[in-house]
């Protein structure tokens, strides 16, 4: 008990003492994260593929997997875009199977509750808007230095918000014993969970409740964000630049909710599946680049 008042002291503290650097009505701030995804090539059709033409695969999709972003928000706006990057000789970069479902700027406004986000599937390009969700967080007592700030700790359980191709199963091995598909009463449906447990780190010496991707909602930037196989780690932030960024609102493509944008997303992953689910590494079809 007393821990936990000694940090919502601190907490008090921290915020008080940067809540006038925020004062202004034009205030802005950029920051810049860094985004890692693991995936288990098993659970994608990839039981019997080699050790070597794994860890090919992961490399290919390295560019997909692994990216940087900014998010450039002001008190009510944020927007979040991913840093385009020149791609190596023969990366297969956004050419390849990452390119095929490519995320564009994702637009936050934490007063109106509004989310909007361009994105690209398969060449088709979709303007995903929908409510921007509350998420109920759990104010830990942990703390923390990231940076210069001080950041800390808070803890959500959510329902993912869109298509995870890190929680995707391709067809079972033979003799395998998946408990998640057991109750599954189409064996071809994915395995996306059901809800993740996410951690999030926040400093509230930058008091605003925006974040990176589809999170916000604490009393201050989050930092850092663990969820599923996904880590979000800001590494730099840049407060008041001389170069204001105005913070639009997406508009190209075909307007969906989110709930009709994963629909359509699964589908296609599904009737991917059924096309190569089981195949890799398998004789010569294993080995194609």
């Amino acid at each position: 008990m007393k821990k936990l008042q000694i940090t919502i002291a601190l907490l008090f503290t921290v915020f008080f003492t940067s809540s006038q650097l925020f004062a202004q009505d034009d205030f802005q701030g950029k920051a810049y994260y860094m985004s890692k995804t693991t995936m288990d090539l098993d659970q994608f059709g990839g039981q019997d593929m080699s050790a070597e033409r794994k860890k090919q695969i992961q490399e290919r999709m390295k560019s997909f997997l692994e990216k940087e972003f900014t998010l450039t928000f002001s008190k009510s706006e944020s927007i979040y875009k991913e840093e385009e990057k020149l791609e190596a000789p023969g990366a297969g970069g956004r050419r390849g199977f990452g390119g095929s479902m490519a995320g564009g700027p994702k637009y936050k406004n934490v007063q109106t509750k509004e989310m909007l986000q361009d994105q690209e599937f398969f060449g088709k390009q979709f303007l995903v808007k929908d409510e921007l969700k509350p998420i109920e967080w759990q104010m830990g007592t942990e703390t923390k230095k990231i940076g210069q700030y001080m950041a800390f700790k808070a803890t959500a359980t959510i329902e993912p918000s869109g298509f995870d191709i890190s929680s995707f199963r391709g067809r079972r091995g033979r003799g395998q014993n998946n408990d998640t598909e057991k109750d599954s009463t189409n064996s071809n449906e994915s395995a996306t969970p059901k809800t993740i447990e996410v951690v999030a780190w926040y400093t509230p010496q930058i008091p605003v409740n925006q974040g990176p991707d589809d999170y916000w909602g604490l009393p201050g930037l989050i930092l850092e964000v663990n969820a599923g196989r996904t880590t979000i780690l800001c590494t730099r932030i840049v407060l008041n630049p001389s170069d204001k960024e105005i913070i639009e609102k997406p508009k190209k493509g075909e307007e969906v909710t989110q709930k009709e944008y994963t629909e359509i997303t699964t589908k296609k992953m599904e009737e991917m599946r059924e096309m190569y689910g089981g195949r890799g590494g398998r004789g010569g079809r294993g080995g194609r680049n």
